[in-house]
């Protein structure tokens, strides 16, 4: 299963015309359109999953560039994305400790 990501939709695209748009080069598996958690409104950009690895590669060479719904579409295979390390997800890196209060501190008139 090969998995392609599809970029600058317009806004109004449906699945469905993402889905005929695949379908010509092979068995679409999946189509996920991408939608703001709070709106519910199409962010632009979709994710469609292929069978076949030929079918996908066919349909990225002939679809990248293309135009759906009158805008010119980016689509290509669709990265993995992983998690960041643990020091950029906490702000901290893991060898960072927590810095003990000073217990006695230096009277300023000592300097």
């Amino acid at each position: 299963m090969t998995s392609i990501f599809i970029g600058n939709l317009p806004f109004e695209a449906s699945e469905r015309e993402v889905r005929t748009a695949f379908e010509r080069y092979g068995r679409v598996s999946s189509v996920r359109m991408v939608t703001d958690r709070g709106t519910g409104r199409s962010k632009g950009c979709a994710f469609v999953s292929m069978s076949r690895l030929d079918d996908a590669d066919e349909a990225i060479r002939r679809l990248n560039g293309s135009t759906i719904g009158g805008r010119r579409v980016t689509v290509n295979e669709a990265r993995s994305s992983s998690p960041p390390p643990p020091h950029v997800a906490s702000g901290r890196s893991e060898s960072a400790r927590p810095i003990a209060p000073i217990k006695d501190p230096i009277p300023w008139d000592r300097f």
